[in-house]
């Protein structure tokens, strides 16, 4: 399972730990002094190293140095019979994962060998991760130069360097998991790993569990003790997406953390400390939710310091375009495609649509395209039919000031389109009666009827009949 090696000038405890370990099922190495065991951390590469503090030859101190700086995602374990406050103090200030007393249960090694092998899969997670957003996917980058993005821009950079709990808002698919892990890697906190918590896809059985962790026995199934998503952000952020789908019984739960900064296991007694930036985000109105009880006014206030609200796509149009093209060079790049840019009469479509599913339904529309083209170029004949049939409208007045895409567009075409969505809108909350969709837009009734007659909208006939 896992790479192991262990550090004591005892044989008789090395050789306890490795028959232990090696039942576990993991590879383990022995080194009996310091010199030893920084040796075996370049030949062996361990995943977790055990040390004593005191070694004939060199100090656990040292091996734990060394491990820190040869591979910095390994964790370590400090034991020893000659505790003092002073020598734990030091370990865990240099970094050490935990620090056990000898002798120790062999249930508490256990549970300490599982959680930071836990904690170092999820340092590599969070490291490949990193390097992905860094550059390396166009998908990971806020992309857009519109006046409504900058300013998301310039409180992601005003917030990064603080602990301040923030909360994202925005429809889905705008792309505020991309701002929480941007807070995360513009500030002190980027080499710690981000965890991502989607808190309306965990059953309400297992939330608890999940957020906090359990002890063994907690529960039918609880064969072992498991961390919760607090314990395993050791340092970091932990991200919680979707926070209005959590159930009000595990609310109340969650401000305690937030509050107290420590966890309680399921099933387990006192508490344990955690350091973890907390980001959330929803796409629901909270404050309608806490109106109607669904969400603590407490729990609210405590999320809200800082609120970040990420604009729908169809309201910043200008970035349709970097966006598209940053798509379409990733997914020519993982197709291994010949698709080298986007024709004008393909990005006019693209520009013109509102995007219901926002930034995530564009890269959708773009991989479809990349993976439909035969030529060199991005047609509209790959594009989606409801695409290129387009309703557009353009940005309300309090989205800020309009903008026209690089390929121009059909002002013509869009101001009807407009205008036939506002008019069919009128006629459906009217029940089809044209006078009642006539007083809904303050027009006239002759007037109403003339644009729809014009556009081929229809209701019903005797409202047809009317005249006023």
């Amino acid at each position: 399972m896992a790479r192991i090696l262990v550090v004591d000038d005892e044989q008789s405890m090395r050789e306890f730990l490795e028959i232990l370990l090696r039942k576990a099922g993991h590879e383990v190495r022995l080194a009996e002094d310091a010199p030893a065991a920084v040796q075996a951390l370049g030949t062996f590469r361990p995943d977790l190293v055990i040390t004593d503090l005191r070694l004939k030859v060199g100090t656990g101190l040292e091996v734990l140095a060394a491990t820190r700086r040869a591979l910095p995602q390994t964790q370590t374990l400090m034991v020893t019979a000659f505790a003092t406050a002073e020598n734990a103090v030091t370990a865990m200030k240099m970094g050490a994962f935990h620090y056990l007393i000898k002798p120790f249960k062999v249930d508490e090694l256990t549970v300490q060998v599982e959680r930071a092998l836990e904690v170092r899969g999820l340092k590599q997670e969070n490291q490949a991760l990193k390097e992905h957003l860094l550059g390396r996917s166009a998908q990971a980058q806020l992309l857009g130069e519109s006046p409504q993005l900058q300013t998301v821009q310039d409180l992601i950079d005003k917030v990064a360097g603080t602990r301040t709990t923030v909360l994202v808002c925005g429809e889905s698919g705008t792309g505020k998991e991309l701002v929480a892990r941007a807070i995360h890697l513009r500030g002190p906190r980027a080499d710690a790993p981000f965890l991502v918590f989607h808190c309306g896809a965990v059953p309400e059985g297992l939330l608890e569990s999940e957020l906090f962790g359990h002890v063994k026995g907690a529960f039918t199934g609880a064969v072992q003790a498991k961390a919760g998503i607090f314990e395993a952000a050791r340092g970091g952020t932990v991200f919680l997406d979707e926070i209005g789908e959590l159930p009000v019984s595990v609310q109340v739960k969650l401000l305690r953390v937030l509050q107290e900064k420590v966890v309680h296991r399921v099933g387990g007694q006192g508490g344990l400390e955690v350091d973890a930036r907390v980001i959330a985000a929803t796409h629901r109105d909270l404050q309608k939710r806490v109106a109607v009880g669904q969400f603590r006014e407490d729990l609210w206030y405590r999320l809200n310091v800082i609120q970040i609200t990420v604009p729908p796509l169809r309201e910043r149009r200008g970035d349709i375009p970097p966006l598209a093209r940053a798509f379409a060079q990733r997914f020519n790049a993982e197709q291994g495609a010949a698709v080298t840019g986007i024709s004008d009469a393909a990005m006019e479509l693209l520009c013109r649509y509102d995007y219901p599913g926002n930034v995530r339904e564009l890269q959708n529309v773009i991989e479809r395209g990349v993976t439909l083209s035969e030529g060199p170029l991005l047609e509209p004949m790959v594009l989606p039919d409801h695409l290129r049939g387009a309703r557009s409208t353009p940005p309300s007045p309090a989205s800020g000031q309009p903008e026209v895409p690089e390929a121009g567009l059909d002002l013509v075409a869009l101001v009807e389109n407009y205008e036939r969505s506002l008019l069919e809108s009128a006629l459906r909350r009217s029940g089809g009666r044209k006078k009642k969709a006539a007083e809904l837009l303050k027009l006239s009734f002759r007037s109403f009827r003339y644009r729809a007659q014009k556009l081929g909208l229809g209701g019903t006939q005797a409202d047809d009949d009317e005249d006023t």
